[in-house]
């Protein structure tokens, strides 16, 4: 009887130990964390890493040379206007480049007055010459250099210097028509400012750029548009 009685015992003692070594194996397999993870906390599923955005779209160069037509918002007239004025327009038809508008038709131009002479009194010819300096596209203001757009009237310095250095004799003969011998004298006496005025009396034209006026410019230097 004593020895089944310590066979029991065995066997429990037995049973207890494999019990045992099963939580020990059980606690280090929690034990073990996850890499990038606490130590005690239960595993959990490594999500995938987050995908970079999108790279911005590359921005549109419009090289040198490209035309640029615009239609003037108003007149400019070289007897009116100074240099170093501006003046706005707006783009007649679209930029394109690589198949793309990058500025738009409609997109609107600034420019300045480069230089300015009227019709002089005495001699000399009308000039006008003008630029365009910016342009902006999405509301965004873009500078721009492109060449000058000039137009010049010619004068009528030849017939002035006539005029004006024969003042005394053009002076007499209006004197004369006027009122014969002594308006003659008369005439003569005023001859120099007579013909003068005469002179500036018949000057000719100044330039002039109309309203609605197409006119094509051209980058002397590339431009970056973003998109």
């Amino acid at each position: 009887m004593k020895r089944i009685w310590l066979a029991y015992g065995a066997a429990a003692l037995l049973l207890l130990a494999g019990c045992g070594k099963s939580n020990d194996n059980a606690n280090s397999a929690s034990n073990e964390a996850a890499p990038g993870q606490a130590p005690g906390q239960p595993a959990t599923a490594q999500t995938e890493p987050p995908v970079p955005p999108p790279e911005p779209p590359k921005p549109l160069v419009v090289p040198a040379g490209t035309s640029i037509p615009v239609i003037l918002s108003t007149t400019l007239n070289s007897h009116k206007n100074k240099p170093g004025e501006e003046f706005e327009a707006s783009l007649a038809a679209p930029v394109v480049v690589d198949g793309e508008a990058a500025i738009s038709k409609g997109a609107r131009v600034t420019g300045v007055i480069v230089n300015a002479k009227k019709q002089g009194a005495v001699k000399g010819e009308a000039q006008m010459s003008i630029k365009l300096t910016s342009v902006t596209v999405h509301g965004k203001n873009y500078l721009i250099a492109t060449n000058s757009y000039s137009g010049t009237e010619k004068g009528k310095g030849k017939r002035s210097a006539v005029m004006t250095g024969g003042g005394a004799a053009v002076g007499a003969l209006i004197g004369g028509l006027a009122g014969g011998g002594k308006g003659a004298a008369i005439g003569a006496g005023v001859g120099a400012g007579g013909g003068l005025a005469t002179a500036a009396g018949t000057g000719g034209k100044n330039v002039e750029f109309p309203a609605e006026s197409r006119i094509t410019f051209k980058l002397s230097q590339p431009v970056t548009i973003d998109r």
